[in-house]
């Protein structure tokens, strides 16, 4: 079942991809940086995000990493690849398996349950930042994030990991936002019609995991968070359950630490 009530209002897709270009280019100019390092997942939000880029930085000031894991889908490293090509930017493919088993061996073992299985896939995206970041450092880059709005407001990122960024150019859009974008921007239909996933697992969608369609979460994310409506207005709204607005609302509890610097005890002296 789809929910586009058309609640979220229609965005000015020009004017929007004008100042996210701005933004980008401002980010540049004030941090004296000489160019840009993003990863490159062959998904929707990076292919958005690194067609934006192009859009303003030279593709040569570009640096595309793909990262695949023994989890990630063959075509979605082709389709990374092309982009690459196709934009024209530089890019590099490295494997991160090595790395994940030589970090998982210096471990003490644990037993195969779903914390483990959790905990290695947020080491994988701890370990695709720490390569963004060297690669950044030494070539006096920003690394530039792929999150969206969606995601950032229910934490459905790892913290340090794909969270771990310098600028978050489409961070102010809902998922359904940056597929209204990609069409503008004319991302092959291929990539904005796949399923939405993290590559965490043979299998694995964000939509599975979080147990919410997009189309759905972004509707209840815009009326509690841009509307503040209560819920009994949003059951009436959407036509849903109260179940559907607490799990969202649990979820955005669960992520606030996530937004947010870790806490200092206040010290009085």
């Amino acid at each position: 079942m789809e929910y586009n009530k058309g609640i979220l209002p229609a965005l000015d897709i020009v004017k929007v991809s004008r100042e996210i270009s701005s933004f980008i280019e401002n980010s540049l100019i004030e941090s004296k940086t000489q160019g840009l390092v993003m990863g490159l997942s062959g998904g929707l939000d990076s292919s958005v995000t690194v067609k934006l880029c192009t859009e303003v930085v030279n593709t040569h000031k570009i640096l595309g990493l793909i990262m695949p894991s023994h989890s990630t889908n063959k075509e979605d490293i082709n389709d990374a690849v092309s982009l690459a090509d196709s934009l024209g930017i530089q890019y590099k493919t490295i494997h991160i398996d090595p790395l994940i088993q030589l970090i998982i061996g210096a471990c003490t073992s644990f037993p195969d349950d779903e914390k483990y299985k959790m905990a290695n896939a947020n080491l994988e995206a701890r370990i695709r930042m720490l390569i963004l970041y060297f690669h950044a450092n030494s070539m006096n880059r920003l690394v530039v994030g792929t999150d969206n709005r969606s995601e950032l407001l229910v934490g459905y990122f790892t913290k340090y990991g794909d969270g771990g960024v310098d600028i978050l150019p489409i961070g102010a859009l809902y998922k359904t936002d940056v597929r209204m974008l990609a069409k503008h921007l004319k991302i092959p239909e291929k990539i904005i019609n796949k399923d939405p996933t993290a590559g965490l697992w043979p299998g694995q969608t964000d939509e599975d995991e979080m147990g919410i369609k997009y189309s759905l979460l972004d509707q209840i994310l815009y009326l509690l968070t841009e509307k503040g409506m209560k819920e009994e207005g949003i059951i009436k709204k959407l036509q849903i359950s109260l179940d559907e607005i607490v799990k969202v609302k649990l979820m955005m509890m669960s992520a606030e630490h996530k937004l947010k610097m870790p806490p200092i005890p206040p010290i009085v002296r």
